[in-house]
């Protein structure tokens, strides 16, 4: 009994408690309730995380940096937790380490000093093997604003720049920004890292580097000369933000490089002088003769063709953003012929009306614009269309976009007179719509278009006196009263009655009001003084009290100006010519007028107003200025080698082979060297796959084929050998046959075969030239050239044909695969197909797709690759992990993104097979 009561004692008082607890709830308002269980929330939970990051489990750790992190991706505050977390950035935990720094890159700025005790952590973390730990260091140590450690940074920066890695590179291109707007003294070194990273063949950082230099040294146009051709052909590849900030530089660029290709090179002078006299008049004539007779006719540089060429594909893009870019990029600086291109990406012209019809969901801004293009489309043709789409935008709940479509209404009625009189009547139909708004703008609207043929129209202007009563938007009124003092002679006796009306209120209403009451008011004194003079009197004496002084002052004018009186001035006699004077009708222009001074798509161009940080766009010069600045110097970029080159056969030629630069082509040699000895045909290897150049019936009976040997290039070992096989199919001789105009991507580079000949009938010859195709399966084009006839033909290779075999150990493997995770690291899961039934098979379709060798494994399970990229060394890793059941994985590590991802596509393919 004593328990039962005992435990009922507790109930009642725990009911009791919590009795108590909801009537204090209902005393507090809800707001206050809410804000005191997040604050009791906030501790509980903050307090639990700081244990978790005192832990000495990493997971318990990594567990509470997901917390935190999370909570910030949501707009949470965690910088209280700052000590806490930073504690844990020499964490040997990788992932604990990326997540402590990405809390650290958000909040080092806020908590200065206590990020400060840690700079030394950070700059172990720069040297950390994992390429994203070295970034976040880098970011973080950015991030500090103090400039006491502004050596640290640069040292840093300048270090990073120079990173194997590239996403370390571009995070150095974006903390140059950061560390010039802390200390703009360093500008100078600052320049020298923006000069190396604009050298930088690498996608990753071209945009990154380029935005630095928007912000640091805009006027530093010089840098962008020698890698000016290499951002047109990188452009492509760029990620998209970097695309946009790439095109918005360049086309300032080419506007202080490149001349107007819309205007000829002298203004042709069409006036005479107004007191030149005959002789005079003759000279000019003679020496404008001479002039044109000199002038030479416009020819586009071929840097300024290479711009609009590779910016073109990008107005497909997903990114508004970058189809913008490349629009104002055409707009500026393509001739007029060619900028119709950008109509179908930006619906600009009139074959894209519908394009433009407003959708329920548009934003108002957009709503807008939508009106704006749709009314400059507007013509005689579509006109009907147009207005019936207008008709149905008046039942819109939006406001703001009634009065806008209003307003678009009355621009079409102005630009199209023989709609005039039809929207005119659409306007005034408007005035009897329930809807305030609606009425009072059509009333604006209709009183401009009133001005331009008001005697035509007498009836639309009774018809607003009358609604005089109902309308209350102060605009509104006001502008009918404008429109019957204006034309009260169309009007006389209407005129009066609404003035006698507004006497009787004119204390009640707004300024903009009461102004054109008085005006009114004068207007009927001097046209019809017997009806309205005391009525007119009357208003003068309301107004000569009224609390507004720019009222009083012009009842006090307008009373001197219009009452004869013995102190009246002169101005007395022509007062009606001041008050009723004919007045030009207002033209209905667009709010986006006058705007082309500023950069089309810039936020100056939006806002009509120059913007903090907006660049002017310089003007064409009037002279060409020397393009060789923009050509990059090769060493040796033509030499004579006679070189033997072995087949797989072992036959031997003899070659005498030219290197060539994929700039500077004008200062090439023109003649070609001759081969010193007969060409023998070389076999390729079976396992080796031959691809088409030139087809016997394209070639006129010249057949082309080629294939990647897969040997060592011995002149040049950064050149993938590429064999090439010719065969004369013709009764003739074919005569020197070679490789002329290569149009090569930046960096490429060509090692040509000489000059050679082949016998009719069916004879072939084989040769090797070398290709650096600096690790990009971008085609390295030229024309095949012979002594009658020339043809286009491309070389395009396979990503597995751009590496070498390297030999590694299991160790080495192992190692050089631990520094390139992260980023660098693919894994990708299969089922192998049913004729990889065996290892052997794996690793001849693996080595059959890409040009790597065999590295020694202790598991069976496992098949690992090793090779590098021919160009730049980079290494690649390849590891084909089997399971039960015919599954796979299939792991890539290598630093060049890219090359890891088409490299795992086409593994993936042919172990499916």
């Amino acid at each position: 009994m004593s328990l039962s009561y005992s435990c009922n004692g507790h109930i009642c008082e725990n009911l009791l408690v919590m009795d108590s607890f909801v009537r204090f709830l209902k005393e507090r308002e809800q707001e206050q309730l809410i804000k005191i269980l997040s604050f009791l929330f906030y501790i509980f939970r903050h307090d639990d995380l700081k244990e978790m990051l005192d832990s000495n489990k990493d997971s318990l750790k990594l567990e509470a940096m997901k917390r935190i992190v999370a909570m910030i991706a949501r707009g949470k505050n965690a910088s209280d937790l700052f000590p806490a977390v930073v504690k844990n950035v020499a964490c040997k935990n990788i992932e604990v380490k990326k997540l402590v720094y990405v809390y650290l890159v958000r909040y080092a700025e806020e908590q200065q000093d206590l990020a400060l005790l840690s700079i030394s952590t950070f700059q172990r973390g720069l040297k950390d093997p994992n390429q994203l730990i070295r970034a976040s260091a880098l970011r973080v140590l950015s991030s500090i604003r103090v400039t006491i450690i502004v050596p640290i940074m640069m040292l840093a920066i300048k270090e990073a720049a120079s990173d194997m890695s590239p996403y370390v590179r571009k995070t150095a291109a974006h903390a140059i920004p950061k560390l010039h707007s802390l200390d703009p003294e360093q500008k100078d070194q600052l320049i020298e890292v923006i000069e190396k990273l604009l050298a930088d063949k690498t996608t990753l950082v071209a945009g990154s580097v380029v935005m630095a230099f928007e912000e640091v040294c805009p006027d530093r146009i010089d840098l962008i000369h020698k890698n000016y051709r290499k951002l047109c052909n990188l452009l492509i590849d760029v990620e998209e933000w970097g695309q946009v900030v790439i095109i918005n530089m360049l086309t300032r660029y080419a506007r202080t490089q490149f001349l107007n290709p819309n205007e000829s090179l002298l203004e042709e002078s069409s006036e005479k002088a107004f007191y030149a006299s005959d002789d005079e008049e003759d000279e000019d004539k003679k020496a404008e003769v001479t002039t044109l007779e000199k002038r030479k006719p416009y020819v586009m540089d071929p840097d300024h063709r290479l711009l609009l060429r590779n910016t073109k594909p990008l107005l497909q893009s997903r990114n508004a953003a970058v189809v913008m870019a490349v629009a104002q990029l055409y707009f500026h600086l393509a001739p007029k012929a060619e900028v119709g291109i950008i109509a179908k990406a930006l619906g600009m012209f009139e074959p894209y009306l519908k394009s433009f019809y407003i959708r329920s969901t548009d934003p108002t801004q957009i709503k807008i614009l939508k009106l704006e293009v749709l009314t400059n489309l507007a013509n005689e043709a579509n006109i009907s269309t147009i207005l019936r789409e207008f008709q149905t935008y008046i039942k819109s709940m939006d406001k703001d976009f009634v009065a806008a479509s209003i307003q678009a209404i009355g621009r079409c009625a102005t630009n199209i007179g023989e709609v005039r009189d039809t929207c005119l009547n659409g306007l005034v139909q408007l005035l009897s719509n329930r809807d305030e708004l609606v009425v009072a703008e059509s009333v604006v609207v209709i009183k401009k278009l009133l001005q331009m043929q008001p005697e035509q129209h007498s009836d639309i202007i009774k018809h607003m006196a009358k609604l005089i009563d109902n309308i209350q938007v102060p605009m509104a009124r006001a502008s009918i009263l404008w429109l019957i003092g204006e034309y009260c002679e169309h009007v006389p006796k209407i005129a009066p009655d609404v003035l006698r009306k507004m006497a009787k209120s004119f204390t009640n209403e707004e300024d903009i009001v009461k102004l054109q009451i008085i005006n009114l008011a004068a207007k009927l004194y001097l046209t019809n003084s017997k009806q309205t003079k005391l009525l007119t009197q009357y208003v003068l004496n309301l107004a000569k009290y009224d609390q507004n002084y720019d009222i009083r002052d012009r009842a006090r004018f307008i009373r001197q100006l219009i009452v004869p009186t013995d102190k009246s001035g002169a101005l007395n006699k022509y007062a009606k010519k001041l008050f009723l004077a004919l007045k030009p009708a207002p033209v209905l222009e667009s709010p986006f007028k006058d705007r082309d001074h500023f950069q089309l798509g810039s936020l100056s161009h939006l806002l009509n107003a120059k913007a903090a940080g907006y660049q002017e766009l310089p003007d064409w010069p009037e002279s060409a200025p020397d393009p060789s600045v923009r050509n990059v110097e090769v060493k040796d970029s033509v030499c004579a080698e006679r070189t033997v080159l072995t087949g797989p056969e072992g036959a031997g030629v003899l070659l005498l082979q030219t290197t060539r630069g994929s700039s500077n082509m004008q200062d090439l040699p023109k003649k070609r060297p001759k081969a010193l000895t007969k060409k023998h045909t070389i076999a390729p290897s079976g396992s080796i796959k031959m691809y088409e150049l030139l087809h016997r019936i394209t070639g006129e009976g010249l057949a082309v084929e080629y294939c990647f040997s897969r040997q060592p290039f011995s002149p040049d070992p950064n050149m993938v050998a590429v064999q090439i096989q010719f065969t004369n199919n013709t009764n003739s001789e074919t005569k020197n046959l070679h490789i002329e105009d290569p149009r090569l991507q930046s960096g490429m580079r060509i090692r040509e075969f000489a000059e050679i000949g082949l016998q009719p009938t069916g004879e072939s010859v084989t040769v090797v030239m070398g290709i650096d195709f600096c690790d990009s399966t971008q085609a390295a084009n030229f024309q095949l050239c012979t002594h009658t006839r020339k043809f286009f033909v491309s070389i395009q290779p396979p990503v597995g044909e751009l590496m070498t075999p390297t030999f590694l150990t299991e160790n080495n493997f192992k190692k050089e695969q631990g520094k390139l995770m992260g980023m660098n690291e693919i894994l990708e899961k299969l089922t192998l197909g049913e004729k990889c039934v065996n290892e052997h098979v794996i690793v001849e379709r693996v080595t059959a797709t890409a040009n790597l060798s065999r590295v020694p494994c202790g598991s069976d399970k496992e098949c690992r690759f090793a090779g590098k990229t021919v160009s730049s060394g980079c290494l690649v890793l390849v590891t084909v992990t089997t399971k039960e059941g015919g599954g796979a994985q299939l792991t890539v590590n290598c630093e060049k993104m890219v090359i890891g991802t088409m490299l795992v596509k086409d593994i993936l393919q042919a172990l499916s097979q």
